[in-house]
């Protein structure tokens, strides 16, 4: 089996052959910069952004009972989940903690579960660890398919431009196949992000490569660029918006998280499913996701705990950048219910580094 790191080479290097330059995280390559921080920021507030997310994990699914078994372990209900539909779920463990988030895309004879790149293979393991008889086959589709995704304002009107009126014959959370131009792709819509669309293109490489190239030459007057790993992780963060590993982990629960829109409480059964109902249906959640401003620079990788005024632990930093847009630090972290006022101060500390923190509420940025 070919591993994540070489599966996505292609696609990478055909970019580093654009003139950008790739970096090396934990084991892939990926292209940090395109053309500048603040112009692939304003994209993707007031424009087409395109990431390249190829470098996630792609899990493909085959067997009749596939949806069943996934519809049994996961939050969200999928055991109906019609041909070309789309539905998100998250895979929890027995005390209810998150193994990893997914987007389950059915293509009735198959399914594809896009995950995050470093729960992948927890994922994969997971769903194995729950097919006794039923007719499952679970494999690494990586190999298989590139993914890139378009988002922002412009992001609906850009996409009828380079595929046509079917962009508006696709409801979200659904997708069509597209041939138009000498391109052929899967066209997947999901309404996420800020009130806007957003759009994944699934294809082979060279029918990728194609279509940013097509991207690039038709993108006329729109505020188009394409948008590297560290803008992204910034405007994240500035939306408050949870990843693996960070927040994403088994440390913490989708109540926690502010993912309980991807719980189906009326599906019945699930992994987790006690825990997760009894937190709702008692208020039990003890902490939250939030956000928090520095008040002075920071390393920001470095790893930062909470503390009050009398030296009790708050919480803990799971993610911080420098936001252009704020000319301030920030950051996302779980805090206890009791500190979540905004405008709290409380101190963080990593080693022998100690700054306040203080208390803003999700997102930073509107």
């Amino acid at each position: 089996m070919i591993s994540t790191e070489e599966k996505n080479t292609e696609l990478v290097e055909f970019l580093e052959s654009q003139g950008y330059s790739s970096i090396s995280s934990n084991g892939l390559k990926l292209i940090n910069n395109y053309n500048g921080l603040e112009n692939e920021i304003d994209s993707l507030y007031n424009g087409a952004a395109l990431r390249n997310i190829s470098h996630e994990g792609i899990i493909e699914l085959k067997g009749k009972d596939a949806l069943d078994l996934i519809h049994r372990i996961g939050t969200n209900s999928v055991k109906n989940l019609p041909k070309e539909g789309v539905q998100n779920t998250i895979f929890t463990s027995e005390k209810g903690r998150i193994i990893g988030v997914g987007s389950l895309i059915n293509f009735e004879d198959y399914q594809l579960l896009v995950t995050s790149r470093t729960n992948k293979q927890k994922v994969m393991s997971w769903i194995r660890k729950y097919i006794i008889s039923d007719d499952v086959e679970v494999n690494d589709a990586n190999a298989k398919y590139n993914l890139i995704e378009l988002s922002g304002p412009q992001a609906d009107s850009f996409a009828t431009l380079i595929c046509g009126n079917v962009v508006n014959d696709i409801k979200p959370d659904s997708f069509k196949i597209v041939h138009t131009d000498n391109l052929l792709f899967f066209l997947i819509k999901q309404n996420v992000e800020r009130n806007h669309n957003k759009f994944w293109f699934l294809a082979d490489f060279d029918n990728t490569k194609r279509l940013i190239n097509y991207m690039l030459e038709n993108k006329g007057i729109f505020n188009f660029n394409l948008v590297g790993e560290e803008a992204y992780e910034i405007y994240r963060i500035e939306q408050g918006i949870p990843d693996a590993p960070n927040e994403l982990n088994d440390d913490y629960n989708p109540h926690e998280s502010g993912l309980v829109n991807l719980v189906d409480f009326e599906k019945g059964c699930y992994i987790g499913q006690e825990v997760i109902a009894r937190l709702q249906s008692y208020d039990k959640v003890q902490k939250k996701l939030t956000g928090v401003k520095f008040n002075e620079p920071i390393d920001h990788e470095k790893q930062f705990t909470l503390y009050d005024k009398s030296g009790s632990e708050a919480g803990k930093v799971t993610s911080a950048k420098h936001s252009i847009k704020l000319n301030e630090n920030i950051g996302l972290a779980y805090i206890r219910n009791s500190y979540l006022q905004n405008g709290n101060i409380l101190t963080a500390k990593s080693d022998s580094i100690s700054v306040d923190v203080e208390i803003h509420s999700l997102p930073f940025v509107k």
